[in-house]
């Protein structure tokens, strides 16, 4: 019952990627999925992505990843993901944001605020969830809270932004580094990947007095021993849309990023950037997975054997769905919480959770990832035994 999906719903979406009219460009279809894996603790949660890579088998290992970090961190939510097939690159704006109401119209049976409640993911943001708030409006009067991730204007939370990254590194890349006695400050960071995830944990991180050595994009990574400035490779995307090209840096690929001396490495990309092809090569004490599943299973195996910590993601990058929670009970209170609120909160919450599971690993004797699962798996058995499925 835990291992298969309670429902798995496919949907056509017909489109002109380049639209500006009813009859521009060539009409296309794209396929979007939405797969609910539990729902014994609560409403469905999950991200949308937007990519070309999503596929039914992906999103149905985020679904049920989703489970899992819902219960990890006692909120009373159950598992969901999503996902359009599409290369966001080649939509226009307009087109975009059709092909995102169009899969609001399709999917609007299975969503709602109290059944199941979207967030961003990859290739997704909060001008994508105004988008779905204002088409799921249409049929069911102003409802806010029937996604997370929302612009501030439109209901969204203070905080909810960066909480991933700051989840990634206050509480979690600290603490599992204070454990195995590696400092942070002045600790040589690798960062694979620089959205919205990358981006706040690099400048966390900064601000804890690590030096952030190399950083990547989907195009390639970038070098500085001496450490990179976040604030000119921020501005340097946004003017040249890469980080190719950063003043002061080399370039480098991002495999060869991976395999970087460092102290800490965080994935923060997409899946299975460490595999059994590169796990050998990697040279850090400690990784951090910011990215959901970017660790293969043989390859964790090796990582624990070769004695490099992983903190893994249904740990590590929770915190953006503890601060989706936060969002969506400010909507059902109709009442904004302020952003010292919503931070500490995460951070209380987050160092509860990261000393449970710690103390469960070194009790039993095995690793996070492990001890996490446990303490996961364990609390949603135990709803569903008492609801009686």
């Amino acid at each position: 019952m835990l291992l298969s999906a309670f429902r798995e719903t496919a949907v056509s979406i017909p489109l002109r990627p380049h639209r500006h009219s009813d009859n521009d460009g060539e009409l296309r279809t794209y396929i979007g999925y939405r797969v609910q894996h539990n729902h014994a603790r609560g409403p469905f949660k999950g991200g949308l992505r937007f990519h070309p890579s999503v596929n039914l088998g992906e999103i149905r290992a985020l679904a049920q990843l989703m489970t899992w970090k819902t219960a990890l961190v006692d909120i009373p939510f159950g598992g969901a993901k999503g996902g359009i097939a599409v290369d966001t690159t080649q939509l226009s704006a307009h087109a975009l944001e059709i092909l995102t109401k169009r899969f609001v119209q399709k999917m609007a049976p299975v969503l709602g605020m109290h059944q199941d409640i979207p967030a961003p993911d990859i290739g997704t943001n909060p001008q994508v969830m105004a988008w779905m708030l204002e088409e799921y409006s249409k049929s069911h009067g102003y409802t806010p809270g029937i996604v997370t991730g929302k612009p501030l204007e439109l209901g969204g939370s203070a905080g909810r932004l960066e909480a991933t990254g700051h989840g990634v590194v206050a509480y979690l890349a600290g603490k599992a580094a204070q454990d195995i006695h590696l400092p942070v400050k002045d600790a040589s960071v690798v960062i694979q990947g620089f959205g919205n995830v990358g981006f706040h944990t690099a400048q966390h991180l900064v601000t804890m007095g690590a030096k952030i050595t190399a950083l990547s994009d989907a195009r390639g990574g970038v070098r500085c021993e001496t450490g990179i400035d976040i604030a000119q490779a921020q501005r340097h995307v946004a003017d040249s849309g890469w980080l190719e090209g950063l003043p002061g840096t080399e370039s480098l690929s991002n495999a060869e990023l991976l395999e970087l001396p460092c102290d800490i490495l965080i994935p923060a990309a997409v899946e299975g950037t460490i595999n059994c092809d590169n796990s050998e090569a990697i040279q850090a004490r400690l990784v951090v997975e910011a990215a959901n599943i970017p660790v293969t299973h043989l390859a964790d195996t090796t990582l624990r054997e070769r004695g490099i910590t992983v903190v893994p993601d249904l740990l590590a990058n929770v915190g953006g769905v503890l601060v989706s929670y936060y969002e969506w009970v400010q909507n059902l209170q109709e009442f904004p919480w302020e952003y010292d609120t919503v931070i500490q909160r995460l951070e209380r919450r987050l160092g509860r959770v990261y000393t449970q599971v710690r103390d469960l690993a070194q009790q039993r004797g095995v690793d996070l990832r492990t001890a996490a699962y446990e303490v996961a798996i364990g609390r949603v058995n135990r709803a569903i035994d008492l609801r009686g499925f």
